[in-house]
């Protein structure tokens, strides 16, 4: 039952960072016509407009949050596979699969808290840019919590993977 219940929630974690690296891969392809549209205003029509450029910086923001645990998922961030290398298979399995996500969680579990403290604080006094377009800060500072929070959970069931590896493996050297 637990075992269910586990495999259940691993695959609405996947799910969820899939559907973030793909909001991330569109805001990329968005970013790339907005450029190309403030470019084309500016020097073929002599028309500059400021938007293009804020619009993309706040999406490169959320571009990078909301990827990071999609990312993860996948296992393509970098790691440090020279020290891990050094190690048996057994001590790389533990130090790979335990204790990075460990180390991982406690950096982001504040990232998460404290990101969600400042995006609050951004909604609750009505923040804006100081910009010409002065658009709301909230909804840019929130993407930061959301997209750190959803790391925290791709990091927790990692981490739930590995120590259920490691348990596996001690109780197969007992035997």
């Amino acid at each position: 039952m637990v075992k269910r219940v586990i495999q259940i929630l691993d695959r609405m974690i996947e799910r969820a960072s899939n559907i973030a690296l793909l909001v991330s891969g569109i805001l990329i392809l968005v970013m790339a016509w907005l450029s190309t549209y403030g470019v084309t205003r500016r020097y073929a029509l002599n028309d500059p407009e400021p938007y293009s450029y804020e619009i993309s910086t706040i999406f490169l923001l959320a571009c990078v949050v909301l990827a990071i645990a999609g990312v993860q998922v996948l296992g393509r961030q970098l790691r440090v596979d020279f020290v891990a290398n050094r190690f048996p298979e057994g001590v790389q399995d533990i130090l790979l699969n335990v204790v990075v996500p460990v180390l991982a969680l406690f950096y982001v579990v504040i990232l998460t808290w404290q990101s969600w403290d400042t995006a609050w604080y951004s909604l609750q006094i009505g923040e804006t840019s100081q910009s010409a377009w002065e658009e709301p800060l909230w909804p840019t500072k929130m993407t930061v919590p959301v997209g750190a929070g959803l790391l925290c959970l791709v990091l927790l069931a990692q981490l739930s993977r590995g120590v259920a590896s490691f348990i596996r493996r001690v109780r197969k050297t007992r035997e």
